[in-house]
């Protein structure tokens, strides 16, 4: 038997991030008025606002007194772990109108809901299928371009017709500038969905890239930490470079983007890429030593796990490193792809790009993806949905390797 592990969680966001304060402090400070004038006594609507991201951001927008806030979220348990933070948390929670929904954001119970609703001010949206593994097989593969796409085109329609987000945000991702992965492909096509004029309700629409979220759901870093409390071996692509901002950061992103972005600009924070863009085994090696762990390196995922007990004893920890060959992964992240350029984001944390609309809205791409989705029995031509993504998205050149990252530790 391993004895649990403790660990101070300050201590390893600190020793992952480089910092002990946020990034964003400085428009968070200088733009504090114009953000409350840009929530206070509105109406605000949040999709998937019971994930890491999405949560994060709600909390935020908690503390700037809109008028209502309700939060959708297909996870039940995600919305309530939302209730109790906010209502536990120093200050409570003082919104009048405050609301959760364990709604499916593309389903028909929300398009019935928003025909319903009075109009929202703000809507930003966090719904999202977000990892690469997620094009493991044909099936994940189409519900990751449901909700990414095809959900999404929906949504926006019901949004429209019921006058709903003169502001409206969704999240996207750094992997959507010069996809590998169908992932950042689906994204790259959520962003066009984003700008669609003829989605919009005449208002500002903005989205956001991200670096990693640390420990956020899902990450390889709350895996790390999982790992631990298992007292399994920690796991790591050799050679692969990420950017990380806290999950506290990850709202200020979003909060930033969504009420002050200019119209059609995609944000993204300003991190330096020779400071900043971290290799991850050097990562899971500051995780181990903040735990308290002095790492082991392992090429065998079978003896790093049979070695996790007797090392334990000796206060150090097996960290298997693999190769970076599962399709869609990059080496690296970038916020800027194929044929953007930097525009003015008026933040000082924040850069941007203005987006550049690709030929997926109207070359029947869109109409090929609705009829996968849609469809009960014949076959799916994954080869077929690729070339017709290829065509349209600038800089996407599919990684295809046969692996996925289910088949790896």
């Amino acid at each position: 038997m391993i004895d649990a592990v403790s660990y101070d969680q300050q201590k390893i966001d600190a020793a992952v991030l480089g910092r002990n304060y946020s990034h964003f402090t400085r428009d968070l400070l200088e733009q504090d008025e114009a953000l409350r004038a840009a929530v206070g006594a509105k109406r605000v609507l949040v999709v998937g606002g019971g994930g890491s991201i999405g949560s994060a951001t709600t909390m935020l927008l908690a503390d700037l007194r809109p008028g209502c806030l309700h939060v959708v979220d297909q996870s039940e348990n995600y919305l309530a772990e939302l209730v109790r933070d906010l209502r536990g948390r120093p200050g409570g929670l003082d919104v009048s109108d405050f609301r959760t929904l364990p709604i499916d954001y593309g389903s028909p119970v929300m398009g019935r809901f928003l025909g319903e609703a009075a109009p929202y001010d703000l809507v930003l949206n966090f719904a999202a299928l977000k990892h690469v593994r997620s094009e493991k097989d044909i099936y994940s593969l189409l519900q990751m371009i449901d909700t990414n796409v095809v959900r999404h085109v929906r949504f926006r329609r019901w949004l429209k017709a019921g006058g709903h987000g003169r502001r409206y945000f969704a999240v996207s991702t750094d992997k959507a500038a010069n996809p590998t992965s169908l992932m950042g492909a689906s994204k790259r096509l959520m962003e066009d969905v984003v700008f669609a004029s003829d989605l919009s309700t005449s208002g500002i629409d903005t989205t956001a890239r991200f670096a990693n979220v640390a420990f956020s759901n899902g990450s390889l870093l709350q895996g790390f930490l999982m790992r631990l409390a298992k007292g399994q071996p920690l796991a790591a692509p050799r050679d692969t470079r990420r950017y990380f901002v806290s999950q506290r950061e990850s709202g200020e992103i979003c909060l930033l983007s969504a009420l002050l972005g200019r119209a059609g600009s995609v944000l993204f924070p300003r991190l330096d890429p020779v400071s900043e863009l971290q290799l991850l085994e050097d990562i899971a090696v500051r995780v181990l030593d903040a735990a308290g762990f002095q790492a082991v390196l392992f090429d065998d995922e079978r003896e790093a796990r049979e070695a996790v007990a007797a090392l334990a004893r000796e206060g150090r920890w097996p960290l298997l490193l693999t190769a970076l060959d599962t399709s869609g992964e990059k080496p690296y992240e970038e916020f800027v792809g194929a044929g953007e350029a930097r525009t003015e984001s008026g933040l000082h944390t924040l850069d941007a790009v203005k987006h550049v609309a690709t030929q997926a809205l109207t070359d029947d791409v869109l109409a090929m993806l609705e009829d996968a989705v849609s469809r009960v029995d014949g076959a799916v031509d994954k080869q077929g949905i690729v070339d017709a993504i290829q065509r349209v998205i600038p800089g996407f050149t599919h990684r295809e390797t046969g692996k996925s990252l289910d088949d790896r530790l």
